[in-house]
């Protein structure tokens, strides 16, 4: 799936003194609205706040536009996703297993509905 659209956005990637922990990949998706196609953190440093400060950094290089992010129906990636400002907007049934032809597994669950969510951006920072 990301070889479908990784020419089309800006990758931008988060060191911590010189070591790359956490990519970012953002297209856009009208004028008004980017989309954050995948974000990762490196395993060694997740849950220690480096995700959230990526997304207030996108959030803040893309001050006043609309945000949009598709996930899987993960509790917690759902909660951080809430926690940094984003609104539920729409699901996409069976996304999961109709576009991959094997189990895509997060946080010990097989994903089936990609569940987008959406914010707008700003120049504030939590």
């Amino acid at each position: 799936m990301v070889c479908r659209y990784i020419d089309d956005g800006k990758l931008y990637v988060a060191s911590v003194c010189g070591v790359d922990i956490a990519v970012c990949l953002v297209t856009d998706h009208s004028p008004e609205t980017v989309e954050i196609k995948d974000i990762a953190v490196i395993p060694s440093r997740q849950r220690m706040g480096y995700g959230r400060e990526f997304l207030y950094w996108i959030h803040h290089r893309y001050g006043g536009r609309k945000i949009i992010v598709g996930t899987g129906e993960v509790p917690s990636t759902l909660d951080l996703y809430r926690s940094c400002g984003y609104t539920y907007s729409h699901r996409i049934p069976n996304f999961f297993t109709d576009n991959y032809d094997h189990p895509i597994i997060e946080d010990g669950m097989a994903l089936k509905d990609m569940v987008y969510l959406t914010r707008t951006a700003d120049h504030s920072h939590k």
